[in-house]
């Protein structure tokens, strides 16, 4: 070993250089409430479940989302179609109960593929941050898109058009 090597000077250099480089790169963080940052196309965010032109829910409750999800986050139970509900539910059968809890959801999107009826799409805007556990067990009322119907606006904007 030399003198050179026995004090390490050459090795601190060779660290400040590296350092010194770093200082001129292209900063990798962004200002986030100001700027925010673009998702990929195939970015898979919150869990969705989607209506058709007329407002009535697509979801059949046939449970293949459930079946096909690996972290087992989706559950529903179904419930006839009474008469007179002609103009809420597309099917005889429909989800009296959805629940998905995001915490335990890997954004994996088979439970969009599964869907036969297209009621379920991942959307474009990631899950909130929650101080507790009960908030991140999204019930269908929360998951719903507003109706085209009633809510064009709020239709539109969470379709993203």
């Amino acid at each position: 070993m030399t003198w050179l090597e026995r004090i390490y000077l050459w090795n601190i250099l060779k660290g400040m250089a590296i350092t010194l480089r770093h200082f001129f790169k292209k900063k990798a963080t962004i200002s986030y409430p100001e700027k925010k940052r673009t998702f990929s196309p195939v970015f898979r965010g919150l869990q969705v479940l989607n209506r058709d032109e007329e407002g009535r829910e697509r979801c059949t409750a046939c449970g293949l989302c459930a079946l096909a999800c690996p972290a087992e986050a989706i559950t529903m139970e179904a419930a006839e179609r009474q008469k007179g509900e002609e103009h809420l539910y597309r099917e005889e059968k429909y989800a009296a109960k959805y629940e998905i809890n995001m915490l335990r959801c890997i954004f994996c999107g088979l439970c969009e593929e599964a869907c036969p009826k297209d009621a379920v799409y991942l959307s474009e805007t990631f899950a909130p941050s929650n101080y507790t556990r009960d908030g991140f067990i999204y019930t269908k009322e929360d998951l719903l898109i507003p109706n085209p119907k009633t809510e064009p606006e709020k239709f539109a904007k969470a379709k993203g058009n």
